[in-house]
């Protein structure tokens, strides 16, 4: 499992009975969560003392109980260099997926690695951590996402991390629309970030199911990808989509490319223990002359 370690803000204090508790820089935040199935003790005292508490709705969706109001977005730092505004959702989430911090650690280092300047593909970008976290390391970045409001809240991050005035472009489109596009016009990128929702709908509507569409849009995304590509990566928090699934799918498409192809869970650790939470898996392709690296701290 790779866990992520290099929150400044963020930390998992305890987990139980389905729930998180989290501190998210001042505020205290409990979270459905279906990876906990055990039950523990819950003696941390932020457990009855929390800001804001998720309750799920038998009916689906959920709503937020506050025991002190928090403000509607406050930020939060990832390594000491990013900076990403979170915001309590009417879907439980904040804006933030912690775990992702061992991925765009992981991408830093890849995009320093190379002598060449890096042009990277996020797809389903969402609010843009990975965009900002590839800017950091120097790259140039296209970020897509059907949703124009998901869009916003990454050019807030920019701004909050400093990176705004980096050569980024914000798209807001279906991924598969833009990347038909994309190969009309012979565009190709060195990187390819793909975090693609378990379901969803583009903006005219188009439906995505993630086990039914991520083949063939990994082989159609190979098409606007470099001969030589520095790194394909695919995200999933879907139970249906394994690491080892996932794996596969690079295997297949990128098996004639000479590099490598890992995949493996994402974890945040529980503080003070030897737990950590298991938060959807990532699988790379990474070029033959690479080796990923991360930080151990």
């Amino acid at each position: 499992m790779n866990v992520s370690k290099l929150w400044n803000d963020y930390q998992l204090l305890d987990a139980s009975d389905g729930k998180r508790l989290e501190c998210w820089g001042r505020y205290f935040l409990v979270r459905p969560d279906p990876q906990v199935i055990f039950s523990t003790d819950k003696l941390h005292p932020k457990w009855k003392t929390a800001d804001a508490y998720y309750h799920r709705s038998a009916s689906g969706g959920g709503h937020w109980e506050y025991m002190r109001q928090p403000p509607v977005s406050w930020s939060v730092c990832w390594d000491n260099h990013i900076r990403l505004k979170v915001m309590l959702t009417s879907f439980k989430h904040t804006g933030v997926f912690p775990e992702q911090g061992v991925n765009w650690d992981i991408y830093q280092n890849l995009i320093a690695s190379s002598d060449d300047k890096v042009e990277v593909l996020n797809l389903f970008g969402y609010t843009g951590g990975a965009s900002v976290a590839c800017l950091k390391a120097g790259a140039s970045v296209c970020h897509v996402d059907a949703s124009k409001g998901m869009i916003a809240q990454a050019k807030e991050n920019c701004i909050l991390s400093g990176v705004r005035e980096q050569p980024i472009r914000f798209i807001a489109e279906d991924c598969r629309r833009f990347i038909e596009r994309e190969i009309r016009r012979n565009k190709k990128y060195d990187a390819v970030i793909m975090d693609p929702p378990s379901y969803g709908r583009g903006p005219s509507g188009e439906r995505w199911k993630l086990e039914d569409d991520i083949f063939s849009l990994v082989n159609l995304t190979k098409e606007v990808v470099r001969e030589d590509p520095l790194f394909f990566v695919i995200n999933s928090y879907s139970a249906s989509l394994s690491p080892s699934v996932m794996q596969v799918i690079l295997s297949l498409v990128f098996g004639d490319r000479g590099g490598s192809v890992t995949a493996d869970e994402l974890g945040i650790p529980i503080v003070d223990t030897e737990i950590a939470i298991p938060s959807g898996a990532t699988a790379y392709y990474i070029a033959k002359d690479k080796t990923i690296k991360k930080k151990l701290t």
